[in-house]
């Protein structure tokens, strides 16, 4: 398959849902594609290197991406209540963290990010370190004492209290209780060199992907869990059913209003660089190079 799409998406229950369709050939007239996966820590250095053709990435690592990739409507994850999660071992209050040690699963993250915005807001003087870590890691380093708080994401939501966690905040509240709008997690975006009939092609592929997911949500079973890295299959339902909703089909304004807040936030305070409006329009809504 030479002529194929490379893309690259995470091996989370969310995107294999979602992409089932379209990586087996079930999507008629869709453009070929070559999956590969990766988690989102690689996906974003992937996008800022410029390597692959459609891609999942972090909301939070747009504005060094954008004048490469396009940000597509459709196959992403945002919504409501699905939220990351500071934890810690204890009772805590949010002041508690001054000058503590965190663990984040990655720096260019919207999780990250959501987390720098929230200490702004609650954390007098800030956190002391912040420790890079593998997800799978963050909770018993919690658990354990290793750090003194963790920031999670995905399924964490649902098995956090296994390891005898607290909830010391739900981001997700912070913010939809903040701005009012949905909480912009994982984007797709694709290489604007592709062009804007390419670039349309993705999209309508995307959609059909996730209707197809809808109307027959055992078809992809197998491909999830194959995937889902052990996790157990109620908690990949939930998962799916948590992450992969009417944004994922298509993000639409109420969706593009959202990833605009966040990131006017982010550069506001100096964490990510300002993006130019027209960057953030739908494919077919700006010129693409």
């Amino acid at each position: 398959m030479t002529d194929a799409l490379g893309i690259t998406y995470s091996p989370c229950p969310n995107d294999t849902f979602t992409f089932h369709a379209w990586a087996h050939g079930l999507v008629p007239d869709a453009p070929p594609v070559e999956v590969a996966f990766a988690d989102i820590d690689v996906t974003n250095g992937m996008a800022e290197r410029g390597e692959g053709d459609i891609l999942k990435v972090s909301y939070a690592v747009l504005p060094w991406i954008l004048d490469r990739y396009a940000l597509l409507p459709c196959g992403g994850a945002l919504g409501r209540g699905c939220g990351p999660l500071v934890l810690t071992a204890g009772e805590a209050r949010p002041a508690d963290l001054a000058g503590r040690t965190v663990a984040v699963p990655a720096e260019r993250s919207t999780a990250y990010l959501l987390f720098r915005l929230w200490t702004a807001a609650h954390v007098p003087g800030g956190v002391g370190e912040v420790r890079i870590m593998p997800f799978h890691e963050i909770m018993p380093a919690v658990r354990d004492g290793r750090v003194d708080a963790g920031l999670v994401i995905h399924e964490a939501r649902f098995t956090f209290q296994r390891y005898g966690l607290h909830r010391l905040a739900d981001l997700g509240e912070f913010w939809e209780g903040t701005t009012g709008h949905p909480i912009p997690l994982g984007a797709i975006v694709a290489r604007r060199s592709l062009g804007e009939e390419r670039l349309r092609a993705v999209a309508h592929a995307i959609r059909a992907s996730v209707a197809r997911a809808w109307e027959d949500p055992a078809a992809s079973r197998a491909y999830v869990l194959e995937h889902a890295q052990e996790m157990e299959r109620d908690v990949a339902e939930a998962h799916i059913g948590l992450y992969v909703n009417e944004f994922t089909a298509e993000l639409g304004e109420e969706g593009f209003a959202a990833v605009r807040e966040l990131l006017t936030r982010a550069a506001g305070e100096g964490l990510v660089p300002a993006v130019p409006p027209g960057l953030l329009a739908p494919v077919g809504g700006a010129a693409v190079a």
